[in-house]
């Protein structure tokens, strides 16, 4: 391969010409960044104005608005079908968790009293009120987009989701049958009566609510049968037709309460507060605190209650008030609820109603030492850093192999990897046991705290724990997010470290539907920086400045906010100014006000965010200089980048944290530095073509209201960036033959 090849940027998607599209010109120059050993000296400012006070948007509201996008996505024709039906999916799950922790966090902090008012300045209660508004319109939206378009599609095609009475009389045979042998034995009606009270209803779980009577008395009675969270959500009751579960288990609700007529039932499901509060004051105890809470957490106050919309009035004035739970928190639908079911239905086997197959290849940087038997990493990490994006880039054949390949490798004397997510039989973990039995020191900073998978994370770190590896639980008080891996070899006489810090968690799993970027590197000055933050997370340096790094919560917000003024003066100055920001989140008032000055100076600033956005981008006088774009599609959008003019000699860092209070503050977060010209010139690039107005997105108004650009004047299809980032993956390998 010729050195041309080589240095081409690893994200080959056309540069945006238009001026308005903010495009770099093709000659700015390209100098290597000097190394920084603290933060950018913040520049004289002068005596700035004061900002106007309704300069925020809502982040209720603004996340409410990203599900809409995701919606938009399942309403969208030209997506295809079973596509259609995993974003209906994805949505529902989506707003289960908004419920289990935004809700349930503004309900809690409405009961203790400590609730405020917003920076948009409304009242706790108006924003729940908003919620509750919001939600419920989007719920019937998704419901008609279930009932009305993509189920009758599906039938369409041979996939038929079905009801009860929608069956043919042998189907209905063949699910008694199988009702008898594998249902009805793990079912437990629960009646409810003077003897017997209202029985726990978990969170998320579907249940049916009967009502009965005794035909010796002719009372009527209530009793809950909950339906079995281990059965598939949709039953195949012949190939290709499906129906609920809940269906088939109240076809036959007379096998459960023999001697009584069955009058009604009513399928229900309750959403809890499922946030995690844990005292960190003895860190020893962090494992078993966090056990405790997961079963606490089981019985958290619920926070939305949804029934079917034929549901009798007197079942739900009983569900309500045994519940105890508000009306404005019932949510009335057709059925059948908990769509998110519908994922099974979407990984059927039918390639020609999804997205065209994609197959990640290996990077083109590590195809080049490829050996009879496996890329030799550490050989090409020693020629050149390695820019990585997934999923377009192989997950498989990078990070997990660079883990791998150091576990086997006799030189390798230490690995030192912090863990927030990884999948339930996670080849890296396997990798990290492997290398601690062969007698490497191996170091794992396991964040057992991450949301919902606390479960699985206690299981590693005791894993972890019995194959020898040291295993640590991070700083009191702060979540470790950042995403690091750090290598150290016995090359001759020396020790090199080799590092990757990536954007995304260690999961080779989600990595295949991920965007995420990462810099695999044998830089010093790196592995410098990332030995001396793994001996502040797991021991007690105190060090805050690093060559190559920002750190959360002591230099990133600072780091970020200075370079961005920067910006301002480069401006002032004549010189190349702008930001370009690429994040998952944008929320922090002290970055977003930095924004806005640097937009009132004239900076360019554009923002590539998937879901909160809380600045408000085209205002006159304060923001007419700022655009946000959000892309949503068949990857889901992670990575985050930051990218500074800088007067030409462009500064761009990646990293695994988003603009928000909480990756700021109260995380460990980690950004690197790009240092080479190529790199960081392919990062612009993807940026400035994921903002371009030719390229199809999501525009945030100053309301806060988005519209989906998708086609230009003329009705013509705007360029797909992951579509674009595809394309040029599979034109690379043709031509690498």
């Amino acid at each position: 391969m010729s050195q041309e090849t080589r240095t081409l940027s690893p994200y080959a998607v056309p540069q945006p010409a238009e001026p308005s599209e903010r495009a770099e010109p093709e000659s700015a120059p390209e100098v290597a960044a000097e190394p920084v050993s603290g933060p950018v000296t913040e520049p004289a400012r002068p005596q700035e104005a004061e900002l106007p006070e309704e300069r925020f948007l809502d982040r209720e509201r603004s996340w409410l608005a990203f599900n809409e996008r995701v919606l938009e996505l399942a309403e969208d024709p030209t997506t295809p079908l079973l596509e259609r039906t995993n974003f209906l999916s994805i949505f529902a799950s989506n707003l289960d968790e908004f419920f289990m922790v935004r809700v349930a966090g503004l309900k809690r902090r409405i009961a203790t009293g400590v609730a405020t008012r917003t920076l948009t300045g409304q009242a706790p209660r108006e924003v729940l009120e908003t919620i509750w508004a919001m939600a419920r319109e989007q719920m019937t939206r998704h419901a008609a987009c279930y009932q009305k378009t993509v189920r009758p599609e599906l039938a369409e095609q041979g996939i038929h989701l079905l009801r009860w009475p929608d069956l043919t009389e042998q189907e209905q045979i063949e699910l008694f049958s199988l009702f008898r042998k594998k249902i009805f034995p793990v079912l437990t009606p629960l009646a409810v009566d003077p003897a017997h009270p209202f029985p726990y209803i978990s969170g998320l779980s579907l249940n049916l609510a009967v009502v009965v009577r005794n035909p010796a008395s002719g009372h009527k009675h209530f009793a809950r049968v909950k339906v079995p969270p281990l059965l598939s959500r949709f039953l195949e009751a012949s190939p290709q037709r499906y129906v609920p579960v809940e269906d088939v288990i109240a076809a036959h609700l007379e096998e459960l309460f023999r001697g009584y007529e069955v009058l009604a039932h009513h399928v229900f499901r309750v959403t809890r507060n499922e946030d995690l509060e844990v005292e960190e004051d003895d860190a020893e105890n962090l494992l078993q605190a966090l056990e405790k809470e997961l079963l606490r957490r089981r019985f958290g106050p619920p926070v939305r209650l949804e029934v079917e919309e034929s549901i009798d009035d007197e079942v739900l004035d009983l569900l309500v008030r045994e519940l105890k739970i508000r009306r404005e928190e019932v949510f009335c639908v057709p059925g059948p609820l908990d769509l998110t079911g519908l994922k099974s239905i979407a990984a059927l086997d039918r390639p020609e109603l999804k997205y065209p197959k994609f197959v990640a290849g290996t990077h083109r940087d590590l195809a080049e030492v490829e050996s009879a038997s496996a890329p030799d990493i550490f050989a090409a990490l020693r020629t050149r850093d390695v820019l990585l994006h997934h999923p377009y880039d192989s997950f498989s054949t990078s990070v997990q192999a660079f883990l791998e390949q150091a576990a086997a490798d006799p030189d390798v004397l230490a690995i030192k990897q912090t863990l927030y997510r990884t999948s339930g039989d996670s080849p890296i973990v396997d990798a990290l046991i492997d290398a601690a039995e062969s007698g490497k020191q191996v170091l794992v900073l396991v964040e057992i705290k991450a949301r919902f998978d606390e479960h699985a994370n206690i299981k590693w770190a005791r894993k972890l724990e019995e194959a020898g590896c040291h295993v640590v639980y991070g700083l009191v008080g702060l979540k470790t997010h950042c995403k690091l891996s750090l290598v150290v070899r016995q090359e001759g006489e020396e020790l090199r470290r080799y590092a990757h810090v990536g954007t995304g968690n260690y999961h080779p799993k989600t990595a295949r539907f991920y965007e995420d970027v990462g810099l695999l590197t044998a830089d010093p000055a790196v592995g410098a920086d990332l030995s001396d933050l793994f001996n502040r997370l797991s021991g007690y340096s105190r060090r805050d400045n690093y060559r190559r790094l920002l750190v959360a919560p002591r230099s990133l917000r600072e780091g970020l906010v200075t370079r961005i003024r920067r910006e301002v003066e480069h401006h002032r100055a004549g010189r190349p100014a702008s930001v370009r920001i690429k994040v998952n989140s944008l929320v922090d008032e002290t970055v977003i006000d930095a924004l806005y000055r640097a937009s009132q100076a004239g900076v360019p600033v554009d923002v590539w965010v998937r879901g909160i956005c809380a600045l408000r981008p085209g205002v006159p006088g304060l923001s007419e200089n700022i655009r946000v774009r959000s892309v949503l599609g068949r990857f889901l959008e992670h990575s985050r980048v930051y990218a500074f003019g800088n007067g030409g000699e462009n500064e761009v860092w990646l990293g695994s944290a988003d603009l928000m209070h909480r990756n700021l503050d109260r995380r460990i977060e980690v950004l690197v530095r790009v240092a080479d010209p190529a790199h960081r010139s392919a990062l612009t690039r993807l940026l400035a073509t994921g903002t371009a107005d030719s390229t199809a997105s999501w525009h945030l108004a100053p309301d806060g209201s988005w519209t989906r650009h998708a086609t230009d004047a003329e009705g013509r299809p705007l360029r797909n960036v992951q579509e674009m980032l595809i394309e040029s993956r599979r034109k690379r390998r043709g031509t690498a033959g």
